[in-house]
């Protein structure tokens, strides 16, 4: 557990035990944080009463996979949002919910997962903004958690890239069934992405809005403003990486089917290269008479035939590339 105590824009405190919160949370000169990681429901409910949380906000935050969004109540904001972590090569999203009231911050973390440390540093590196209170905090946690989004976007911009080539390699042959697991777990890590991070836009646009100016003070609105430009910037990344991964999944069906007409027409070439010959010893086998029966020259001349014809045959598909 996380505690964090600014008053006047200064650190004061941290560390301390949640049940000090209602005390520096009545002084409107104090901002407070406190973060949470797996809470029990009693724990929940205990927090809602002491903060005056909304019975829905609540149920919301015990609620499994809440699409991300912005809740406004009368006295606190319901923030839903997701962090990046990987589980393997599989991404497994970590829901963050949080309470914003008009000077306590209040983060739930899913799971350890979420790397809430990384948010922390992110509010020492900018220690000048604290004044602002809880915009401050507020913009440091979505900065990170965009910030974490635009990242995962762009490893996911050159695994594709990876893969186009590996597509023309003649390796790629060899690892087939590899390549064809690593474009489904990309199309998948791209697909739950997408979910969870086309709605920053409006969470983020929703904060913005000139009747919040109570919550983001107009010396914050620049710094909520980037924010907004990441959220865009993903946006426009996911979509045109459906764009490619559609082209990649085309051009490999193309490929695959490019590669069985080649081992057909391969096949097709040797089954003529073979059949020529096949029908030559199968004349000088019949129970007949026939021209050199029973001769050493009838016996050089099927046997010249045979290699004449299959050499030609096999020159003519050489160089049309039928073989």
């Amino acid at each position: 557990m996380y505690t964090r105590l600014y008053r006047h824009g200064v650190l004061e405190k941290e560390g301390f035990p949640i049940e000090e919160v209602s005390d520096y949370v009545s002084d409107p000169d104090s901002t407070v944080w406190f973060d949470l990681c797996c809470p029990t429901p009693e724990e929940l409910g205990a927090l809602g009463e002491e903060l005056g949380l909304h019975e829905l906000a609540v149920e919301d935050v015990v609620s499994e996979r809440q699409r991300p969004k912005v809740d406004i109540y009368d006295n606190h904001l319901f923030i839903t949002v997701y962090g990046i972590h990987l589980d393997g090569d599989r991404l497994a999203p970590v829901e963050v919910d949080v309470f914003v009231t008009a000077n306590a911050l209040v983060t739930i973390r899913e799971n350890a997962g979420f790397d809430i440390d990384e948010v922390v540093r992110r509010w020492d590196a900018s220690r000048r903004l604290a004044g602002h209170g809880v915009a401050y905090l507020l913009h440091g946690l979505l900065d990170h958690v965009v910030d974490s989004h635009l990242d995962f976007v762009e490893s996911l911009d050159g695994q594709v890239d990876d893969l186009e080539e590996s597509l023309f390699e003649e390796a790629s042959r060899v690892g087939a069934r590899e390549l064809q697991r690593t474009v489904y777990t990309l199309r998948r890590n791209a697909a739950m992405f997408r979910k969870i991070a086309l709605p920053m836009r409006e969470v983020v646009g929703t904060l913005l809005r000139r009747e919040h100016d109570l919550l983001v003070a107009p010396e914050m609105m620049p710094y909520f403003h980037d924010v907004y430009d990441h959220t865009l910037r993903v946006d426009q990344w996911i979509d045109s990486l459906r764009d490619l991964m559609a082209n990649l999944r085309e051009t490999r069906l193309a490929q695959q089917g490019f590669r069985l007409n080649e081992i057909m027409k391969r096949l097709t070439g040797w089954a003529a290269v073979i059949a020529v010959p096949t029908a030559i010893t199968g004349f000088y086998g019949m129970n007949v008479p026939y021209p050199g029966e029973g001769q050493p020259w009838g016996f050089w001349l099927s046997s010249a035939l045979v290699a004449v014809s299959s050499v030609a045959l096999y020159m003519a598909f050489k160089k049309r590339d039928w073989l």
